[in-house]
């Protein structure tokens, strides 16, 4: 899924039935082209949850990217009921993402 400035607060922020990962990326960056793959095997992973992942451009939703201080790209976000509850800079891995997720499931 594709968030952005518009649909954010509808998509993630007003989304009680689970945990939202927000992958705020860059098409330039390189680590965020290898995290891709990585969410999606994710996704099919939790698919049977009530997990929603998706992305955000950072250079077409300046102001969601303002708002939760986002610097450096991959960042990204677990909100649950609304609010961030972690945040993981960089590139990161299968298991550490789904060890993470699990406990807000």
């Amino acid at each position: 899924m594709e968030f952005n400035d518009s649909n954010f607060n509808s998509e993630v922020l007003e989304y009680k039935d689970g945990p939202v990962l927000v992958d705020f990326f860059a098409t330039w960056c390189g680590p965020c082209q290898m995290q891709g793959p990585i969410l999606e095997n994710l996704a099919t992973e939790l698919k049977d949850t009530k997990l929603k992942i998706g992305k955000l451009d950072v250079d077409q939703s300046p102001d969601t990217t303002q708002k939760y201080g986002v610097m450096s790209m991959p960042t990204l976000i677990i909100f649950v009921a609304g609010e961030p509850k972690e945040t993981l800079v960089g590139l990161q891995n299968l298991d550490v993402l789904k060890e993470k997720l699990e406990s807000y499931l």
